[in-house]
């Protein structure tokens, strides 16, 4: 144990609390290669240990067990988005786009290839595995059958569908929308091609959707997502999906624009709770030394998923840092919590970590709870404001 900390912990604390730092720090500091994606499976790992060590103390709360559903709900909904359309619309590039990658990242989706195969191709997310983005098929061919397609493709794995061209909708888009839209599925039109004025697509789009009772069609820039309707199209998206369904879609969209930052840290902000509660729920504990080691987690766990979903990991940075030009973009990270995160290091949780009581009692437990909470708060503003200013320097600052 950090020998500062050896100050706030008696004898009989001191060894369980070892053990579960070691666990938990074992579970955090990856192989430099294996960050992004690894790094997010195992802070869901160390939610898992915390709920089975919730699960194993005596009936009590009804509130431990509604603790329990939520944590659980945070790291396991899965959204499943269809993208669908003919060859060549630009399918790849969405998909790209939406997970913030550029065409020769790793992992990226190939493009501008003809499409030969008949074969759905799924694309996770970087840092949030629970997110899959699936190329369906083309449905350019003149034997297209939208029925039979939709049965091939598994249209119920999916929670909603994008329909992308860039030309006018063809008949097949259309008889596909029809039969999702029969389904009682989500669908949304997706369009761009940079060679027309807006007006005159919007025209083309809607004359060619026509026989659509009041489609959902936006015009889109997979290299410029803070232009044209995007942002309309994820509003939509907000009012029309399941809250669950939501707060994970917007966690995993890259940093584009002032408003989909605030939106991140909006979420977790009122997240915050469920993880303090946690801390309360285990601080009842009759085990030396637990309540403080699951804080410790518990705090590092939530301050690196905002690290990532606000954009302050270096990949990010580093993309960011192309697309606007400016390579002095990292060293805007000047925040000690951002810092340290950044270097897996434990400090600044380990000093959070200090400040909670240990004693296992009902008062220790409100204590444990109302000092997880303020520590969440803080932290998640040190992060956001930090965030803030990367896109302050980047001269994002008034993109909406």
């Amino acid at each position: 144990m950090d020998p500062f900390l050896r100050n706030y912990t008696n004898p009989d604390q001191t060894e369980v609390a070892d053990n579960l730092t070691e666990s938990f720090h074992d579970d955090i500091v990856l192989k430099e290669q294996q960050r992004n994606t690894e790094l997010l499976e195992t802070l869901g790992i160390v939610q898992s240990k915390i709920i089975k060590t919730m699960e194993k103390q005596p009936e009590k709360p009804k509130q431990s067990k509604s603790v329990k559903e939520q944590l659980k709900k945070l790291d396991n909904v899965t959204l499943h988005i269809a993208v669908t359309g003919s060859a060549g619309a630009g399918k790849s590039s969405f998909i790209n786009a939406i997970r913030g990658l550029q065409p020769d990242d790793v992992n990226a989706a190939p493009t501008g290839a003809t499409e030969t195969t008949m074969t759905s191709t799924m694309y996770t997310h970087p840092t949030m595995p629970n997110v899959k983005l699936w190329d369906l098929p083309g449905t350019g061919s003149p034997k297209f059958k939208a029925k039979k397609y939709l049965k091939e493709v598994k249209l119920d794995t999916f929670d909603f569908f994008i329909i992308i061209s860039s030309e006018r909708f063809k008949e097949n888009d259309i008889m596909l929308a029809k039969a999702i839209k029969e389904k009682k599925k989500l669908f949304y039109f997706l369009h761009f091609d940079e060679q027309k004025v807006l007006s005159q697509i919007r025209e083309d789009c809607q004359r060619n959707l026509k026989d659509m009772d009041h489609p959902e069609m936006f015009l889109i820039s997979s290299f410029e997502l803070h232009k044209y309707d995007f942002q309309t199209l994820l509003d939509t998206l907000e009012k029309q999906l399941p809250a669950h369904k939501r707060d994970v879609l917007i966690l995993s969209l890259p940093v584009y624009s002032s408003k989909i930052l605030e939106e991140k840290i909006e979420l977790f902000m009122e997240q915050t709770w469920s993880a303090a509660v946690a801390s309360g729920s285990i601080a009842v504990a009759p085990v030396p030394g637990l309540s403080m080691a699951c804080d410790a987690a518990i705090l590092l766990a939530y301050f690196t998923k905002g690290h990532y979903a606000f954009g302050l990991d270096d990949e990010s940075i580093d993309k960011l840092s192309v697309r606007v030009n400016n390579p002095s973009l990292k060293s805007v990270r000047k925040s000690p919590l951002v810092v340290a995160i950044g270097q897996k290091k434990l400090t600044a949780v380990k000093f959070a970590w200090s400040m909670v009581p240990v004693v296992g009692s009902k008062k220790t437990a409100e204590m444990s709870y109302s000092t997880t909470l303020n520590l969440l708060r803080a932290g998640v503003q040190d992060l956001a404001d930090t965030a803030k200013e990367v896109l302050k320097v980047a001269g994002l600052t008034g993109v909406y």
